[in-house]
């Protein structure tokens, strides 16, 4: 590469050792758009920046322009997975939004026959694992026959959740009853950290999953659906083909769980709201 600068290094700041550009942002926005459905934000510029700066570095470039040119050139190119682990954001943690799993409980207490359902943003695995808890707790040894499918676009995330360590403190507000139950403490070089137990490993399934591609290799239909701050980061139009696609994967009595800053009520939408961000099908069981 030519140590010339060009014009498209007009924008790069004297604190920044990479090119960044306000038209390379302006693609990665459209290129993480189009890929994975997210909606990147004119204000997410430097934690774009800061999130795939090392990407830049690894692949031995100065310029980002430079690093997206095989990405735009290739759909298949390796590097589009790490670019995308890079821009996904996960925040979570053990029965966050505690009020959906009383709900889930009493949902699936009712029901008569194997129990499946999906988790599909399960980021590092929190998510599941209190699902699968929530389970377990209600329905005792008849859980061993339901089946929790998680799934998630990052890869990294997935495999942290599938691996089911963490810290000692994000089990520590658990009770102490879910702590002994659910999980082993580790120690020697384990020391400070909590792993799920094997019993409730055998009872989740992850598995990769882009909800805005149109492969979704996955089998309803679902007694509930997991969809929990991931909508937020879709334009409308990903959202409304993603509950359409969700419809038609569950139960006529089947529930569909959202995050607390996502309304689905601005557009038509095959679901309607049952209590709060839980949502049941149009015409279905009440």
């Amino acid at each position: 590469m030519s140590d010339v600068i060009d014009s498209r290094e007009a924008a790069a700041t004297p604190t920044r050792d990479l090119v960044f550009t306000d038209a390379d942002f302006a693609r990665l926005r459209r290129m993480i758009g189009e890929r994975a459905g997210i909606a990147l934000s004119e204000r997410k510029r430097e934690m774009a920046y800061s999130r795939l700066a090392r990407r830049v570095r690894l692949a031995g470039q100065r310029r980002f322009a430079d690093y997206l040119d095989p990405l735009e050139a290739d759909a298949s190119h390796p590097e589009w997975e790490h670019f995308t682990n890079a821009l996904t954001t996960n925040l979570t943690s053990f029965f966050r939004e505690a009020h959906h799993f009383p709900l889930l409980a009493e949902h699936v207490a009712r029901r008569s026959g194997p129990i499946s359902i999906w988790c599909c943003a399960a980021s590092t695995g929190e998510e599941p694992w209190s699902i699968a808890i929530t389970l377990a707790e209600t329905l005792g040894s008849a859980a061993e026959r339901a089946e929790i499918v998680a799934t998630d676009i990052d890869t990294r995330a997935l495999a942290d959740a599938r691996a089911g360590i963490y810290p000692l403190a994000a089990v520590e507000k658990l009770s102490e009853e879910r702590r002994k139950r659910f999980f082993l403490r580790g120690t020697g070089a384990r020391s400070g950290l909590a792993r799920v137990a094997p019993a409730l490993r055998s009872r989740v399934h992850f598995a990769p999953l882009n909800l805005a591609s149109g492969d979704w290799p996955v089998d309803g239909p679902f007694d509930a659906i997991f969809c929990r701050n991931l909508m937020i980061y879709f334009d409308k139009d990903t959202q409304q083909r993603v509950l359409k696609r969700f419809a038609g994967l569950m139960k006529p009595d089947g529930l569909l769980f959202a995050g607390h800053s996502e309304n689905f009520s601005y557009f038509e939408n095959p679901f309607v709201l049952r209590g709060q961000t839980v949502y049941r099908l149009r015409g279905g069981a009440r």
